[in-house]
């Protein structure tokens, strides 16, 4: 059975994932800082879903955190199918006024560790894809058009955001980074049995509002989705090697308008005085 490796794994959107992507079945390597709450999920998901699960607790902002899961990716025994960048956290905080540490570390995580997993992941993933040329055949009658295919490979999943189309704080800042990486890593891997697939969820009921000390009730109800229908939809997309992908009708409209909308709009309307409501 394949390995899928997430980051951000021990609650909200991460849990999720590790949830679906068990269904697959698929074994998981379950990457969070809290290494209590890693061992909770972990067994449950062993009970439950019947798979492999191993905890690998690790802090990205560190060097030592990173390099920690870039072995694990390198590991040629059990080698990662798909890796989930999911590892994040909401700043809640104006970036002049606000404390560069968590500025440093939001950058690091969001998106050095982020680049370092999908350099490494990329390698690995890419080293153990196969090649050859199969035959077409009608009613039993060899044709002669051939088709190359692939075997082996994986997919990298990266977490962005709906507010990379906004001017929200920093933390869309680095989320927009992180959709224009994801294309760009897409292009560059294009027929090499390595594809990326970017989410752009919207707002869901996770710890992540809580975290980052952010009132959640700021946000009319209706923007909220459930995680299990963002993270059924990304897998969907990444099955269909979709680059992509904004999860739920709703923020498909949303996004839509605001990538029609005249960038003084956004700016206008979705920049720092609708950011300001929620810290």
């Amino acid at each position: 059975m394949k390995w899928a490796l997430i980051t951000g794994a021990s609650a909200g959107l991460g849990e999720e994932f590790a949830w679906q992507l068990a269904a697959e079945p698929l074994n998981l390597v379950l990457v969070a800082r809290r290494e209590d709450r890693l061992e909770d999920l972990a067994a449950r998901l062993r009970s439950v879903a019947g798979v492999q699960v191993e905890v690998l607790a690790a802090d990205l902002v560190t060097k030592a955190g990173q390099y920690a899961v870039v072995r694990r990716l390198q590991d040629k025994s059990r080698p990662v199918a798909v890796l989930v960048n999911n590892a994040g956290f909401g700043l809640g905080q104006s970036f002049v006024d606000g404390d560069w540490k968590r500025e440093e570390a939001a950058l690091e995580v969001m998106g050095g560790a982020l680049a370092r997993l999908c350099y490494e992941g990329a390698r690995a993933m890419r080293s153990r894809v196969s090649r050859f040329e199969e035959g077409y055949s009608l009613f039993g009658v060899k044709l002669p058009w051939r088709q190359r295919v692939l075997r082996g490979g994986g997919v990298i999943i990266n977490v962005s955001s709906a507010t990379a189309y906004t001017a929200m704080g920093s933390y869309a800042s680095i989320k927009t980074w992180v959709r224009f990486f994801s294309e760009s890593l897409a292009t560059e891997l294009e027929g090499s049995g390595v594809w990326v697939t970017a989410v752009c969820p919207g707002l869901m009921h996770t710890e992540f509002h809580q975290v980052a000390q952010m009132d959640a009730e700021a946000w009319p109800r209706i923007g909220f989705v459930s995680k299990e229908a963002v993270v059924r939809q990304s897998i969907e997309a990444a099955r269909r090697h979709q680059v992509l992908v904004t999860p739920t009708w709703r923020y498909r409209f949303l996004m839509g308008l605001a990538r029609l909308a005249p960038r003084w709009v956004m700016r206008r309307f979705f920049g720092a005085a609708m950011f300001s409501r929620a810290i």
